[in-house]
């Protein structure tokens, strides 16, 4: 299949664009090392990560371990490719421009389900957090206040959205740094007795539910991940994208292993993997409660209030300037490139409304519209990553021979690790299709990706006869 290389105007300055259709550049170098930062730590790792370790026991740590090497590599195609050329649509420009129009269509439109599906699951848990103090505004009130705000914020500038991820990271960084000093100190026996490896090989031993035990526990930890990718989006709004987007990556990489492997560890290490607390209230509160932590609940639904509201904002953005690059290369409603001041205004308005649009299908229709919904999603992270591997394959390979230049960051061991990571994501498949509720994701996702693929496909060909033509 011929490769048709439609650049988007927004990137290309020399493409004689107007410049009422440039996005603005109003994110600093510190705003993006926040964003990758923030896109690590998610209230899937404060919470969500129970579910895994209840699933899976002390290996959990073996899974992260997998999971943090997965997303390592991904994270480094991504910027091999997004330094060499940044752009607002990421790995769906390059997925556009190496594979054909249906690898971009679809890494795109998958990705921004991915994030408006994001949206519309921490609006309701942040609102349920907040109706549990303020009872008086139900949940549904809380809601609609988080999804208007955050709206408006990235309908005014980019630099708005980078400040408040800036200070939301900050505090969870600082939650995180002091979560793993005082696990040191309590493994140590600082706050008791040291715990030495009980809790690691006793309780049915590290592996206490087998293989069915890691399978289950294995998408957990990979949704844990999901949403890294937007730092290399936010590159393109920056003020030196090539440089920021290499330095942002870079240290995306080892905090992976600090703040994931690291507080997985201190967890499993501190306390029994199948207490049920661990599940229930989350890993994190039930550490802080056995080393004995005054206020620890309170004080990591606070965090945890802040994680979901970074993962809101955040994913609105990510989904806005998606969709702002898809419609801008033709493959979508042209009327969401509009830009205001700089900003996707339509695109950000689409992205709130079907967010705000899944919050209702919850309510309503919880076990069918949105529980599909958030199965998609949650396959979508797959898609994504195995289409970046494609593209990588074939653009390092065209850069080489064009412009080597341009490599100011490249893939380890290429393309042996490109390889190997593909086949990882094949694998992951493979276990999703061993289990009937991972048969269910499998097909749904399957009949979304045939659609946009196909649709793509046919815009491919319809570039292809009209250059043929000219």
């Amino acid at each position: 299949m011929s490769r048709t290389n439609t650049r988007s105007p927004q990137y290309s300055p020399e493409a004689g664009q107007n410049s009422e259709s440039v996005l603005s550049h109003g994110l600093k170098q510190r705003h993006l090392s926040m964003i990758a930062l923030g896109g690590v730590i998610g209230a899937g790792l404060f919470v969500g990560s129970g579910v895994g370790i209840a699933a899976a026991g002390p290996a959990i740590v073996l899974l992260f371990m997998g999971t943090g090497a997965l997303v390592m590599l991904i994270m480094r195609m991504l910027g091999e490719m997004s330094a060499a050329r940044p752009s607002t649509g990421s790995f769906s420009v390059h997925a556009e421009e190496e594979v054909g129009s249906w690898a971009g269509t679809t890494s795109g439109w998958m990705y921004w389900l991915m994030l408006c599906a994001g949206v519309a699951a921490e609006a309701t848990a942040a609102g349920t957090i907040m109706h549990q103090w303020v009872s008086f505004i139900p949940a549904y009130g809380w809601v609609a206040i988080f999804m208007v705000f955050f709206c408006a914020s990235n309908l005014t500038a980019v630099k708005n959205f980078g400040e408040f991820e800036f200070w939301f990271s900050a505090i969870k960084v600082t939650t995180i740094v002091a979560f793993l000093v005082l696990g040191l100190l309590g493994i140590l026996g600082v706050f008791g007795d040291a715990p030495g490896t009980s809790h690691l090989t006793g309780h049915g031993g590290f592996f206490p539910t087998g293989v069915a035990g890691l399978a289950a526990g294995l998408l957990t930890t990979i949704s844990g991940f999901a949403g890294l990718e937007t730092v290399t989006i936010a590159a393109a709004e920056s003020d030196n994208p090539s440089r920021n987007v290499a330095r942002a990556v870079r240290t995306a990489v080892w905090r992976i292993a600090v703040f994931y492997i690291g507080s997985m560890a201190v967890v499993v290490t501190l306390v029994p993997w199948n207490d049920p607390k661990v599940a229930k209230d989350g890993p994190y509160v039930t550490v802080l409660d056995t080393l004995g932590i005054p206020a620890a609940g309170t004080i990591m639904q606070i965090v945890v209030l802040v994680a979901l509201l970074s993962a809101m904002n955040a994913n609105i953005y990510g989904s806005s300037r998606m969709a702002f690059s898809l419609v801008s290369r033709g493959q979508g409603p042209r009327f969401l490139s509009k830009v205001t001041r700089g900003v996707p205004a339509a695109a950000v308005l689409a992205s709130c409304v079907f967010g705000f649009a899944a919050v209702i299908a919850g309510i309503v229709w919880p076990t069918t519209v949105f529980a599909w919904l958030l199965n998609i999603a949650g396959c979508s992270v797959l898609v994504v990553w195995s289409i970046v591997c494609l593209t990588q394959l074939k653009m390092r390979r065209r850069l080489e021979r064009e412009a080597p230049e341009q490599l100011s960051v490249r893939m380890w061991a290429f393309p042996y690790l490109t390889w190997l990571t593909f086949a990882a994501i094949l694998g992951v498949f493979a276990v999703m299709a061993a289990s009937p509720d991972g048969r269910q994701q499998l097909i749904g996702t399957a009949v979304v990706v045939a659609a946009l693929a196909g649709a793509g496909h046919l815009k491919q060909r319809r570039d292809q006869r009209a250059a043929a033509s000219s």
